[in-house]
Parts: C-alpha cells; sequence; structure tokens
C-alpha cells in the first residue's frame, strides 16, 4: 500500500480533497436563500428563493454545486429585518417640530435584486438595511408633513402608518424587499413652550367645537319644539272641526284638572287651594251637563 508508505503525501492529498469538495458543494437551510457569482456577476436564477405562502421540505434548500474557487455564494436571510427610524425632527402640517421614533419591519423577497443594488458584496443585508434608513424617513416626512399633529392623538394614526408604508415600499422596490410593517412608536412634541403653546390651541378649539355644539343642539331643540306645537295645533284644530263639542269637554277637563290639582301633583300650585265660585259661573257649566246648556 502505497498510501502507507508516503503518509505525508496521502494527508496533503485528503486535505486537497476537502478543500475541493467544500469549495464544490455547500448546504443551503430552508432559511436562507443564495444567488451565486461568477467572476462577481450573478449566474442563473437564487436558490431557495422566498415565495410567499411557501411550504418548508419543497423550497429548493438543499445540497447545491458551483465551480470551485470560481463561483462565489452570497447568503440572504428569508427572515424580517428591521430598520430604525430614532428620535428624529418632523415638521407636522400645522409646522408643529415632532419628534418621531419610529421603525420598519422588511423582508428581501428579490435577492438578485437586492445583491446587485447593493454591489454584488457579503454585506446585502446590511447594505440593504443602511440604504432604506433615508428611505423611511424620507416616507416619514414627506407623509406627517401633510398631517396635523391632532390626526396623530386620533385612530387616523393607523392610516397615516399606512400610508408611510406605501410610500416606503415604492421607494424601496429597487432593493428587492416588501415592507412588512411601518410603526410609530411616538411622535410628541418637544419639551417646553412649543408644547405649552400646542396644548393651549388645543384646549382653545375644543372648547370653540363644544361652544358650536351646544348652538347646534339648542337650534334643533327649538325646531323639533316648533313642529311639536304645530304638530298638537293640527291635531287640536281636527278634532274641533270633528267633535265641537266634544272637544270643548275635554278641554274643560284638563282645565278642572290644573285648577283643583285633581291630578295630585304636588308640583301644582293649585293643588291644597280652597277656590269659591258661585253655583253660576260659566266655567263650571261642564258640571250641569247637557240639559243645563
Amino acid at each position: 500500500m502505497s498510501w502507507f508508505r508516503h503518509p505525508i503525501a496521502a494527508g496533503f492529498a485528503a486535505l486537497v480533497a476537502a478543500i475541493v469538495a467544500a469549495s464544490t458543494f455547500a448546504v443551503v437551510p430552508e432559511t436562507e436563500q443564495v444567488v451565486v457569482l461568477r467572476f462577481e456577476q450573478p449566474v442563473g436564477q437564487p436558490i431557495n428563493q422566498y415565495r410567499r405562502g411557501e411550504v418548508f421540505g419543497s423550497t429548493g434548500a438543499g445540497l447545491i454545486a458551483r465551480i470551485p474557487f470560481v463561483d462565489r455564494l452570497v447568503w440572504i436571510s428569508k427572515r424580517v429585518l428591521d430598520v430604525d427610524y430614532d428620535n428624529q425632527q418632523v415638521l407636522s402640517e400645522d409646522q408643529e417640530p415632532l419628534e418621531v421614533d419610529a421603525y420598519a419591519r422588511f423582508r428581501i423577497v428579490d435577492p438578485l435584486k437586492a445583491v446587485t443594488s447593493t454591489g454584488n458584496s457579503g454585506l446585502t443585508e446590511e447594505r440593504v438595511t443602511s440604504a432604506l434608513q433615508p428611505l423611511l424617513g424620507t416616507s416619514i416626512r414627506n407623509e406627517l408633513g401633510n398631517q396635523s399633529f391632532q390626526t396623530l392623538l386620533t385612530p387616523e394614526r393607523d392610516r397615516v402608518m399606512d400610508n408611510i408604508q406605501a410610500r416606503l415600499q415604492r421607494l424601496a422596490s429597487q432593493y428587492g424587499v416588501e415592507i412588512v410593517d411601518v410603526r410609530i412608536k411616538h411622535a410628541d412634541l418637544p419639551a417646553g413652550s412649543p408644547l405649552d403653546s400646542a396644548l393651549k390651541r388645543m384646549a382653545t378649539a375644543r372648547q370653540q367645537q363644544a361652544i358650536t355644539i351646544r348652538a347646534q343642539g339648542q337650534k334643533d331643540a327649538q325646531i323639533i319644539r316648533a313642529q311639536a306645537d304645530a304638530e298638537a295645533a293640527r291635531i287640536y284644530a281636527t278634532s274641533f272641526s270633528k267633535d265641537a263639542e266634544f272637544y270643548d269637554f275635554y278641554r274643560a277637563m284638563q282645565s278642572y284638572r290644573t285648577t283643583f290639582g285633581a291630578d295630585g301633583n304636588p308640583q301644582n300650585p293649585a293643588a291644597g287651594t280652597s277656590i269659591i265660585l258661585s253655583p253660576g259661573n260659566s266655567y263650571l257649566r261642564q258640571f250641569e251637563g247637557r240639559a243645563g246648556k
């Protein structure tokens, strides 16, 4: 056995074989996608590229082969990545300086575009994240510049974040990424006089709004009462035209109840009051019956 006679040569051959094998074969896990570069130019389609709704086990992951010492693999994660926008000042539509703290979540869905747009380097994820930071800032400034500070204190805040996400997606498509979410952690006025003056303006605006609502309520109440009185007068007129004698009797009974406190209402000033009338008083004519008329 010549190999046993030359163990150093055998070991060197085994080392070379291991190096060649390591440079030829690679295992792509389910969570990674790979772009193959040959002489720093992309070759073929990305391996195990992200696809929405993909099922693990049928994604293209596994053992791959390449030309050793010629092809280079660029590894790109399929996971969701973050880009931050920390405590930057932005002007709102009403020219209020806001201190905004936000972040965006994204995923690289086109690894070939991501690699070529960032210079075919092995730091694709870091370079994409760095490129997205100013784009996120631009999207936030452009959107908040069209919104008032009060909008960020209402449920409209969600709509604002959706608009920022849409703006950022249009800008970030050049890097082969999908914007998963954008969140504003806080957007506050700087402490001091700007904050105090803004709070005063907000309080004044709410007071004016309350005055307007009360005035409108009073107006509506007057209209409703006038309509009710008109409807009551119409009903009374209709009743009188149908049976004037009964209508006269009904109105007299209502007057007696109010005058003599017959309803037992303690709030009625006439309750418990003695009234002396002559038997022939016309006010008591309804007590005489039909024979007395």
